[in-house]
């Protein structure tokens, strides 16, 4: 049985090479398929890994109060964004004030500019950096960390002192190979001092990350004065346990806030981590069915290319096939050879548009900046299409090929 197997693989092995533009040719067109399906699901998935990863950096115990809030549509599915009244200073002063659950610390924050020119003695910046209004409990509740440094303290905050937390794209435009602690930068004309720095966080969609500075927010609204600022609430709770009553509390404290009566709903949004996270997963499952969409038409569209090619070889080798039963070839043996053939070259196409897959799906994830993971079920599901393919493409082949009459594939020309 053993044996037998070996000699037609052997004999399959031959034939392919013997056919080697051909067999060139059906590998390129399987693993066409197969590049479309690693590929697209390579770069889906890192960038659901990126998003995720941004929102779950803030901590499984942090939710926001934010103004945007995302409903379902009643009517086709999806989601519509809905706007609610600014979140005020006052606001966010009155809740601070009111908030007393335990065991819990409230940041608060809002952007000054997104296009501020910082100076550091002679040099400057492009007038891309993004400024933000912070209290204490910002970094913490936010998950960023200090890599040199300190953050703010309270009495940083209530005094106003002049300084600032800055990102790593502002350490590498001015401190590449100095120490950034205590140096003076300008911001508007007002001179801060560093007194932090950020570990970097580079991502594709959060482009700014690395390219801000934080500044004490009393300080920070003297400064930027826009008409209509958001301000941004950020809970977080030091057992995870306590966060479903940490948000009870916290929507009953804002509508306290907001002065709004029992049967009135929330004109704010309570958003945890987790929420973003599923929200992410439900937009990105449209691009999953999209990509399995494109990847299944291709790999039809290849199946039926192996299939073509394959009977054209069936037809060149009838005589091959005459020989074969002449010499006491069973039907069962021809079908088995033509089989192994087909899967064979499915299978180098199944490899070949792996690595093409992920190639580019790598080449797509750097370029983005998204994190890009190795894509083992896409892998693994390439190898079961591609070998699904090569059984149905050879199974019409196999079974003319096992059909044919021996005399008449000997008069063959």
């Amino acid at each position: 049985m053993f044996s037998l197997v070996r000699e037609n693989i052997r004999i399959a092995v031959n034939s392919i090479k013997s056919q080697l533009l051909r067999t060139i040719l059906t590998v390129l067109i399987i693993a066409i398929g197969i590049t479309a399906l690693v590929g697209i699901l390579s770069a889906i998935s890192a960038l659901e890994n990126t998003i995720s990863g941004d929102f779950s950096s803030m901590g499984s115990n942090t939710f926001n109060i934010q103004r945007e809030e995302f409903a379902i549509q009643r009517h086709g599915g999806g989601r519509i964004q809905k706007q609610n009244p600014i979140i005020s200073y006052a606001d966010a002063n009155d809740f601070i004030n009111a908030y007393q659950f335990p065991l819990s610390q409230v940041s608060l924050s809002f952007i000054g500019t997104r296009s501020a020119e910082i100076k550091y003695e002679s040099e400057k910046t492009d007038p891309d950096v993004l400024i933000l209004g912070a209290n204490e409990n910002f970094i913490q509740n936010s998950g960023l960390k200090i890599n040199q440094g300190r953050e703010f303290t309270v009495f940083d905050i209530d005094n106003n002192n002049n300084v600032c937390v800055i990102a790593n794209d502002i350490v590498e435009e001015f401190f590449k190979d100095l120490n950034p602690i205590n140096k003076t930068i300008s911001i508007r004309g007002h001179k801060f001092k560093v007194i932090g720095t950020l570990e970097s966080k580079k991502t594709g969609f959060n482009s700014s990350e690395d390219n801000r500075i934080i500044i004490p927010i009393k300080l920070a609204r003297s400064i930027f004065t826009n008409p209509n600022i958001n301000y941004n609430l950020s809970i977080k709770v030091d057992k995870k346990e306590l966060l479903d009553n940490a948000k009870d509390e916290a929507i009953y404290t804002f509508r306290n806030v907001r002065k709004l009566k029992p049967i009135e709903k929330n004109n704010f949004a309570i958003e945890s981590s987790e929420d973003l996270a599923n929200r992410v997963a439900s937009m990105t499952k449209y691009l999953y069915m999209a990509a399995w969409v494109i990847s299944i038409i291709t790999i039809f569209g290849s199946s039926i290319a192996l299939m073509n090619i394959m009977l054209v070889t069936v037809s060149e080798r009838t005589r091959e096939i005459g020989v074969r039963k002449a010499l006491g070839a069973k039907r069962k043996t021809i079908s088995t050879q033509f089989f192994i053939e087909t899967i064979i070259v499915g299978q180098m196409g199944g490899v070949l548009g792996i690595i093409l897959g992920l190639l580019i799906g790598f080449a797509v994830s750097s370029a983005a900046g998204f994190n890009f993971t190795t894509p083992w079920k896409a892998m693994f599901t390439a190898v079961a299409i591609s070998f699904i393919v090569a059984l149905i493409s050879g199974l019409m082949p196999a079974i003319k090929a096992s059909k044919l009459d021996p005399i008449e594939s000997l008069r063959y020309e």
